[in-house]
Parts: C-alpha cells; sequence; structure tokens
C-alpha cells in the first residue's frame, strides 16, 4: 500500500492534481478568513469552471495545457505548454472560460432564487461580475484574446477601463496587469508583417466572436446589476 501511494505521488498526472487541489484549498482557506468558508468554497468553485472551460477548450484545439492553479485574491490561470497557431484560436480557448464560468453561476443563481438563500446570491453575484471583468477587451484578460480575433484596435478601449477601475478600486493587481498588457499593445500599434498574418481570420469568423463577445458582455453587465440590486433587497433568506 505505501509503495502505490508512494508511485501515485511520483507520478506527474497526480503532481498536477496535488498543485490544482492544494492552490484551491489555499484559496479557500484564505477567502475563508474574511467571507467564511461557505462562500470561499463556493466563489473557488466558480473560479475553477471558468479556468475548466479554457482547459476543456485547449485540449479540444490540440494544445498543451496544465491544469488550474489558484494565487488567493490574484486569481487562477491554466499553463499552456504550447502557443496558440493563430488568433482564432487564442480567442476560442479565451471566451471558453468566460462561457463555463457563467454557465455555472447561472445554475448557482437559480439555485440561489429556489432556495431563497441570500448567500448562494451573493456568490452567484460573485460568478457574475468575475466573468465580467474577464471580459475588459485588453490582454492580459480573456476579453483581450477574444477581440484580437475582431481587431486589436478593441484593445484601446481597454485603456481608459482599466484607468477608470484603477481610480475606483486602487490595487497593486491592476498596476502589474498594465504592465503585462503595455508591450502586447505596443505590438499592435506597430502592426507588424508576423503579426498581420496571425491576426489573418475570415471575416463570418470575425463576426461570430463579436457577436459571442457582444452578447456575453451585455448578459453578464445585465445579470450583474440585477443580482446586485437583489442583494439589496431583504428578501432572501441565508
Amino acid at each position: 500500500m505505501i509503495k502505490l501511494l508512494l508511485l501515485l505521488l511520483s507520478g506527474a498526472k497526480f503532481g498536477k492534481l496535488l498543485t490544482t487541489g492544494g492552490t484551491m484549498l489555499l484559496s479557500v482557506v484564505a477567502y475563508a478568513w474574511i467571507y467564511g468558508w461557505r462562500y470561499a468554497a463556493g466563489f473557488v468553485f466558480l473560479m475553477f469552471c471558468h479556468e475548466m472551460g479554457h482547459y476543456i477548450a485547449a485540449r479540444q484545439r490540440g494544445l498543451a495545457v496544465g491544469l488550474p492553479t489558484f494565487i488567493p485574491f490574484v486569481g487562477a490561470w491554466i499553463q499552456l505548454g504550447s502557443h496558440p497557431h493563430n488568433a482564432e484560436t487564442e480567442a476560442y480557448v479565451g471566451i471558453m472560460g468566460p462561457l463555463a464560468g457563467t454557465l455555472a453561476t447561472v445554475l448557482c443563481y437559480f439555485w440561489a432564487r429556489n432556495e431563497g438563500s441570500q448567500l448562494l446570491l451573493a456568490i452567484s453575484y460573485s460568478g457574475f461580475f468575475l466573468n465580467l471583468f474577464n471580459l475588459i477587451p485588453s490582454p492580459p484578460f480573456d476579453g483581450g484574446y477574444v477581440t484580437a480575433a475582431i481587431s486589436r484596435r478593441i484593445w484601446f478601449v481597454g485603456v481608459p477601463v482599466m484607468i477608470g477601475l484603477f481610480l475606483w478600486r486602487p490595487s497593486p493587481v491592476l498596476i502589474l496587469i498594465v504592465l503585462l498588457a503595455a508591450p502586447q499593445v505596443m505590438r499592435a500599434i506597430k502592426n507588424r508583417e508576423e503579426d498581420q498574418q496571425y491576426y489573418n481570420i475570415p471575416l463570418n469568423k470575425r463576426l461570430e466572436y463579436a457577436a459571442l463577445y457582444i452578447g456575453l458582455l451585455a448578459y453578464l453587465g445585465v445579470m450583474t446589476q440585477q443580482v446586485h440590486d437583489l442583494l439589496r433587497q431583504p428578501l432572501l433568506q441565508s
């Protein structure tokens, strides 16, 4: 039995599962100190659903990808072992995270309404806001990779959005995001020839991603506001 356990621990796949499970648990513990363990578990689970959307999409496109890793109060991500072949693949992997996360959040929302639970409603609010936040049209947000398949000029819309967010809620994480985004935005301004080939996407695909992005953005915006208003009404039982 001990030998079998040691064999499992030495396996690469088990090691990845341990990393994902361990960082998820660490995040739950960190959030639980502030918000309570039930909210923490629900919120981290919704993040997990979001990241698994990226993971499954990457696997569908034949990309080498690692399981999600979590860092408390920063977020979570998947590590791509191989670079997407083109911007359309990058956009597909990018949009599937918010789609999966939104689906999981909608289920949580209906569960909250059915049970009359303020806690579940608060978790669903966090899920809607999380996925909406990730649709900011600038890298390294998911929205940056999706809008790149439409037009990289949309990235410049993300700049004032991030400035506004920083003025509203100053955060060192936002500063880090800006530093990560700056090289890609500058590259888009230069519009190099090899980049034009990477971003050469058929018009019908651009329109598909535009419709999907705008539709998801609008839905999340409406639901985030709606749940926010519901939380202000003392009608639901905890």
